[in-house]
């Protein structure tokens, strides 16, 4: 049985639960073991921006490239976190360099 959760601010968790999917709301302070029990029991987690700035850069990383998981940030409603721009950081670690015009 394919299970996600969506982790994030309660305005945005309100539009995910409508759409029928879990959500789980972090209180400050828990957002790592929250994140670490979302990825031992879900095949897709989608964060917000806002969560992910919580956790360590590091550990998204390992996520993302490990797959076990499939893992989203978007933004959040406020938008108060930037969305990394996945595309921007692949090149960079390609070594490609896109020419201004």
């Amino acid at each position: 049985m394919f299970r996600s959760l969506f982790i994030g601010d309660r305005v945005s968790a309100a539009g995910f639960r409508l759409g029928g999917m879990a959500v789980s709301i972090p209180e400050s302070g828990t957002e790592a073991r929250l994140f670490q029990e979302a990825l031992e029991n879900n095949d897709l987690i989608i964060i917000t921006a806002e969560f992910a700035s919580h956790l360590s850069e590091s550990l998204i990383k390992s996520v993302q490239v490990a797959g076990s998981s499939q893992l989203l940030i978007i933004p959040d409603v406020r938008h108060q976190q930037e969305v990394p721009d996945i595309a921007v950081e692949l090149r960079r670690q390609l070594g490609m360099v896109e020419r201004q015009a």
